[in-house]
Parts: C-alpha cells; sequence; structure tokens
C-alpha cells in the first residue's frame, strides 16, 4: 500500500524570543490539524526550539493540496494565539498574505515521501533549529558516501551500489541529479559550500525514495532576514537503507554550520531531546531525531533518538565547541563571511560609513607600498 509520509514545520512564535512555543499556540495546532477529518491516517506534533512540526501520514501523495492547506491553516491558527500571547515572531515564518496551492515557497519547511510501504516501515525526522538547510550535508555525505562512518556503504549491496542524490542550487533554485560513485567528486565539490548548494533528495538506483529534507531559504523568498530556515529532513531506514544507528551516529561529530544569534555565526550543531528549547547561550544550533515505525499508515512512536546517555557526552563536545568559536567574538570564522551574513544590511551600513571615510592614498604613502611589494628577500 502506498503510504506518504509529510514533515512540515515553521516558526510562528516563541515565549520571550526564539526559544520555544507556548502550550496554547500548539494546542491551536493540534486542535486544527485533529479537525481533518478522514483526510489523514496519523499524525504527530513537537518542537524543535521555536519551530513547531506536524508529521502527517496519509494516501493522497506529496505536494497535495488539501495536505499543504491544513498545515498552512494550523500553522495560522497558532500565529493567532501568538499574537493574542504577544509572543515573539508571531507568524515569522508565513511569508504569503493566503494560501496559494501548496505551501512550498510560503516560508514553512517541507519533506515529503511517498513509498509503498514495507511490512516493518521504519523512519527517522530530523529536526533542525537556528541553523540552515546546508546543516545536513555533512551528516548526508557521511551516511551515503564515507565507508569510514558509515560499514554498510561496504556490507549493504544496495548501498554500496551507490545512490542518486539530487542537489540543489539555494540560490538560483536549480536542481542537479548526480549518482554515486562516477560523480562522487563532483558531489564532494558542491557540498563544500553548504550555503549554497544542499541536497534535496537521495534515492536507490533502483528508485526507491530514501531521504527528503526542506530546501527553501527563507530570505530568497522574503526578500529580507526573517529568521533562519531550520530545516527538516526524513530518512528511511533499515533493510536496503541505512540503519537507523547508522543515521543517528551521523550526527555524533557537532560539526559547524551557519546560524546562531542573528543568523550571523558558525556554530557547533548540537543533537538535543525530543521538545527542546532553543538555548539562550547564544542559540546554539540544534537538532532532534523522532524515530518512527508506521504499519498501514499509522504511527508508533516517536521514540527520542538523541535522549540516551551517550548523547550527554556529544552535547558536551558541542558545548565547548560553542564556547570556543564564540570565544573568538565578531572575528571571521566565528561570524559568516558578508554575503552570508543575515543582518546584511546592517553590516552595509556600517561598511558605508567605512567607505566614506576612505581616501586616495597620498602619493609618498603610495611610493612606500610600491617599494615594499617589489622587495626581493636576498635568501
Amino acid at each position: 500500500m502506498k503510504i506518504t509520509v509529510s514533515v512540515i514545520k515553521a516558526d510562528v512564535g516563541g515565549i520571550g524570543g526564539h526559544t520555544k512555543p507556548s502550550d496554547g499556540l500548539i494546542k491551536a495546532i493540534r486542535d486544527t490539524v485533529e479537525n481533518s477529518g478522514d483526510l489523514l491516517i496519523d499524525h504527530y506534533i513537537g518542537y524543535c526550539g521555536d519551530d513547531t512540526h506536524i508529521v502527517m501520514t496519509h494516501r493522497h501523495g506529496v505536494d497535495n493540496e488539501k495536505i499543504h492547506k491544513l498545515a498552512w491553516d494550523a500553522f495560522m491558527a497558532g500565529t493567532q494565539v501568538a499574537k493574542d500571547e504577544g509572543l515573539y515572531g508571531a507568524g515569522q515564518d508565513l511569508l504569503k498574505d493566503s494560501f496559494s496551492g501548496n505551501v512550498k515557497g510560503m516560508g514553512p519547511g517541507v519533506a515529503e515521501l511517498e513509498f509503498e510501504e514495507r511490512p516493518n516501515e521504519a523512519f527517522t525526522v530530523f529536526a533542525a533549529d537556528k541553523t540552515e538547510p546546508g546543516a545536513f550535508n555533512y551528516p548526508i555525505y557521511r551516511m551515503f558516501v564515507d565507508s569510514l562512518s558509515n560499514t554498510a556503504l561496504i556490507v549493504n549491496q544496495s548501498l554500496a551500489s551507490g545512490v542518486v542524490m539530487n542537489i540543489m542550487d539555494v540560490e538560483k533554485a536549480e536542481i542537479a541529479e548526480l549518482r554515486l560513485w562516477e560523480d562522487k567528486p563532483t558531489i564532494e565539490a558542491a557540498l563544500m559550500y553548504p550555503g549554497r548548494y544542499v541536497v534535496d533528495s537521495v534515492y536507490t538506483k533502483e528508485g526507491e525514495p530514501i531521504l527528503d529534507a526542506s530546501t527553501d531559504r527563507l530570505h530568497n523568498i522574503a526578500g529580507t532576514y526573517v529568521g533562519k530556515d531550520d530545516p527538516i529532513m526524513l530518512v528511511r531506514t533499515q533493510k536496503n537503507f541505512p540503519a537507523t544507528e547508522e543515521v543517528g551516529s551521523m550526527f555524533n561529530n557537532p560539526h559547524f554550520v551557519a546560524g546562531n544569534t542573528r543568523g550571523s555565526h558558525n556554530m557547533p550543531l548540537m543533537p538535543v531531546k525530543l521538545n527542546s528549547a532553543a538555548s539562550i547561550n547564544f542559540c546554539i544550533p540544534i537538532v532532534e531525531a523522532l524515530v518512527f515505525s508506521m504499519h498501514n499508515g499509522k504511527l508508533v512512536g516517536p521514540f527520542d533518538g538523541f535522549s540516551t546517555p551517550d548523547w550527554d557526552y556529544i552535547r558536551e563536545i558541542a558545548t565547548k565547541k560553542a564556547i570556543t568559536i564564540r570565544s573568538q567574538g565578531f572575528i571571521h570564522p566565528a561570524t559568516l563571511v558578508p554575503s552570508e551574513l543575515e543582518y546584511a544590511e546592517g553590516y552595509k551600513a556600517r561598511m558605508s560609513v567605512l567607505e566614506s571615510k576612505m581616501k586616495p592614498m597620498k602619493k609618498e604613502d603610495k611610493s612606500n607600498t610600491d617599494r615594499k611589494e617589489n622587495y626581493e628577500d636576498p635568501d
């Protein structure tokens, strides 16, 4: 039986800042989803930082207007509560005035897969906050390309034969289909720059869907900074796909990602427990793992993938890395390069002051510079 799993998330308000949604906001979203009649088979609602996510199972395929409209209406209901309660950033990720058939390009992040359900269907949802879609590039690379990280690339015949990886240019909204192993160097070249090139989806060579991730850049939609993109990713696991443990362990080396306070810093991505608030320690970027089983579209779970004691040690590593890079203050690479700086207008205003004070060098100063440039070390 073909089942669709749709995961749609949005930031529509937080308590006292970008921390977590209120109980009233979550209730408004839940009430809307639960009043959808027989549209859904099952659903789960939770949050990561100030982003609320809705996991839905149904038989209507991806990009279905009714499913997306339900999520939009739920987030609108949550936004109204956020306004009534005076929450910060009420409706922040809803960048259009009205629904127009699909929430993609309207602010909310979407990850969806339609597939023939296996007898023991397993999948994991990774929900992140205070970072951008490219934050998943490194874990995905470890998952499907790096056998030092994932032994399944040697012993699992399906994965050893390689996968099809669709990589999006998020600035041009163009997508390339690349294949392992023949396109390995090209994939690596693209994934070097996660602010520009982002893994959109992964399939087996036979066309079986494994992974889908949100790729929208909010500042591209809104034309200005309205918050980080806070991506979400859906990964099917077990059998011919990576094992649940192999997928989860891809986050055990907290790598540096763009995000943090004002979306303007490089910070490590910290795996946290389900329904965690964003830290007010510079808003360390966070990611949660929602581990599900499913049968006939009915969900069992989620199990909290990052809740076991070993992940406390990983969180300690992430905290130490965060403190280390933030101790460098505003000096790059602690902060992003100007082209990736989310509060670009403020930075441009500062630089315009600098440029206004710039003057041509005096002739004698220039001659000194020329002598330094032409100097040859006798050794």
